[in-house]
């Protein structure tokens, strides 16, 4: 297996990219008597038949997709196949967008609704990451198996069940494949997707998750800022004494740190971390540039605006101090760029996609509890439109890593989850 080059990881503080602030929470019997009545209909409990019989297509799907790279910002591949299982799965209406996202558009009888379902395309390793899937007894292992390639898979199925048993919808159903989730993506798809002028989306359910118990209903903000600190580089030794780049940002993580470290120490929960460094040429140059790559997050956006404050006044601070003690005549320069940004937001507990998503995990005799997470959610949720993401199934861990692994357990059981749920969304058409 090829190894991802090492990166120095400065993990400050860490939290779960998707759940934060569990909280169980029970469906209103409202909701709970229209999940029992989609559920027992006869076309449905014959898709659930379907969904069963398909479990080693919707495997060899995954695995097949899983296989194919998927950077973000170099989806092609892996959008080229998925658009082409659309279409084998009986979709007529497939199409790429400007973004790079695949679209698929199912019908419904008419009340001028469109509910978005989707999954992400891209996963988080580089190109030339070893991606073939092994088996080791009942366990798939991968980079990119849960997150979120699995998601595809359970889109794929849904539709399948859906034609296959002849269920209508009262709402349009907008399927999605969608780039730029992970990393530097910055929710760039789904962004595409929400702008103004663009498609009319009135509820959005993600598929992006493990278990099918946490229903991610709020977005977890977050800001991303590369910062580039230059100087003149020269060698170690005939040079000596001009300004130093690493120099300077090493003083500038050291307050960063210790300011962010007083601000998170109370308060609604935020986290920040340098992730990424780099910059040099040899280990006897004077680099002539280094960087960082910052990520902050808050469940409240006057937090986040404060620590993103907080991280510009740092780093001015460590330059401006660095530059007064240096007697070389050429100063350094920090470059500051903003390279991602996803925006919070909340919505009530009451809201009935929601409360159609807690009562479908009851349902399915799950533990509900909803959650707040950074997800393709963030956008729509930003917006005031509907929106929640769902557990995908399975049993899986150690994504975003090249340890990561999934099983299929009760696999079958979340794809009925996800089709009961998208059922009441879009509105089952009863004959």
């Amino acid at each position: 297996m090829k190894r991802i080059p090492l990166l120095i990881l400065l993990s400050i503080t860490a939290f779960s990219a998707f759940a934060q602030n569990e909280k169980t929470i029970s469906a209103k019997t409202l909701y709970k008597t229209e999940i029992d009545k989609i559920a027992a209909d006869k076309k449905v409990r014959k898709a659930f038949e379907i969904i069963q019989e398909l479990e080693p297509t919707s495997i060899k799907e995954l695995i097949e997709l899983t296989q194919i790279p998927a950077p973000p910002f170099m989806e092609q591949k892996r959008a080229k196949r998925f658009k082409e299982m659309l279409r084998e799965a009986g979709i007529d209406s497939v199409w790429v967008d400007e973004a790079g996202n695949v679209l698929a558009l199912r019908r419904g009888t008419g009340n001028g609704k469109t509910v978005l379902f989707e999954g992400h395309l891209d996963t988080v390793f580089p190109l030339d990451t070893d991606v073939t899937v092994k088996m080791r007894g009942d366990t798939l292992f991968a980079p990119g198996i849960g997150d979120d390639t699995r998601a595809l898979s359970v889109v794929l199925t849904v539709m399948k069940a859906m034609n296959k048993a002849a269920i209508s919808t009262e709402s349009d159903i907008l399927i999605a494949g969608t780039v730029g989730e992970e990393g530097l993506g910055d929710l760039r798809g789904v962004k595409h997707l929400f702008k103004p002028g663009n498609l009319k989306i009135d509820s959005h359910i993600a598929l992006d998750g493990g278990e099918i118990g946490a229903l991610l209903t709020n977005g977890l903000g977050s800001v991303r800022y590369k910062i580039t600190f230059k100087g003149p580089g020269g060698h170690s030794w005939g040079a000596f004494g001009l300004a130093n780049p690493h120099h300077a940002m090493g003083k500038a993580i050291d307050y960063f740190s210790t300011a962010a470290g007083a601000l998170v120490a109370s308060g609604p929960k935020t986290s920040y971390n340098v992730g990424r460094i780099g910059g040099g040429t040899s280990v006897n140059s004077i680099p002539f540039e280094s960087w960082i790559e910052v990520d902050m997050r808050s469940v409240s956006p006057d937090k986040l605006k404060d620590i993103e404050q907080i991280l510009l006044n740092q780093v001015n601070k460590a330059i401006n101090e660095y530059n007064s003690v240096i007697k070389a005549k050429e100063k350094l320069t920090a470059h500051v760029e903003k390279i991602g940004e996803r925006p919070s937001g909340t919505q009530s507990p009451d809201l009935p996609l929601i409360q159609k998503g807690l009562a479908a995990i009851e349902y399915f005799k799950a533990k509900p509890s909803i959650t707040t997470g950074s997800t393709n959610s963030n956008i729509p949720i930003s917006l005031g439109i509907p929106s929640i993401t769902i557990g995908r199934g399975g049993k899986g861990g150690e994504s975003h890593s090249l340890g990561e692994w999934w099983i299929n357990e009760n696999g079958a059981e979340a794809i009925r989850f996800a089709l009961v749920v998208l059922l009441a969304e879009a509105g089952l058409k009863s004959d």
